[in-house]
């Protein structure tokens, strides 16, 4: 039971990180509508972030962001995207051997954490 357990939680990690992937690439084709693309931006950006909602250190709390609100999000803009467009980027994503790397989206977590740490100084100094 433990096993098959473990082998399901492998499988759902697997499809989130497909459909992440598969959502990135929905948001810059041009069969998707607007405001999923815009929720499609937001929601793969939050889930490769290392900025959470709920902090991890949080007992309990700090893992629901991960599990439940992450996959609540793409779960709507899949549904928000075309069929025919989900499924074209799902292919594509599934024979990715790798997560795609933006540089971009890291110098912007990068400047969003200078900011925050320049805030925070400003405040406390």
């Amino acid at each position: 039971m433990t096993i098959k357990l473990v082998s399901n939680a492998k499988q759902w990690a697997r499809t989130i990180k497909r459909d992440v992937h598969a959502v990135w690439l929905s948001a810059r084709d041009p069969c998707t509508p607007w405001f999923a693309k815009a929720l499609a931006v937001v929601v793969a950006a939050y889930a490769v972030s290392p900025i959470d909602l709920i902090p991890d250190f949080i007992p309990v709390l700090g893992y629901v962001d991960d599990i439940i609100i992450a996959p609540l999000g793409i779960m709507l803009v899949v549904r928000l995207i075309p069929p025919e467009v989900i499924s074209e980027h799902r292919e594509t994503a599934a024979k990715a051997t790798e997560r795609p790397v933006s540089r971009m989206a890291a110098g912007v977590f990068i400047t969003l954490w200078i900011v925050c740490a320049a805030l925070l100084s400003a405040i406390y100094l």
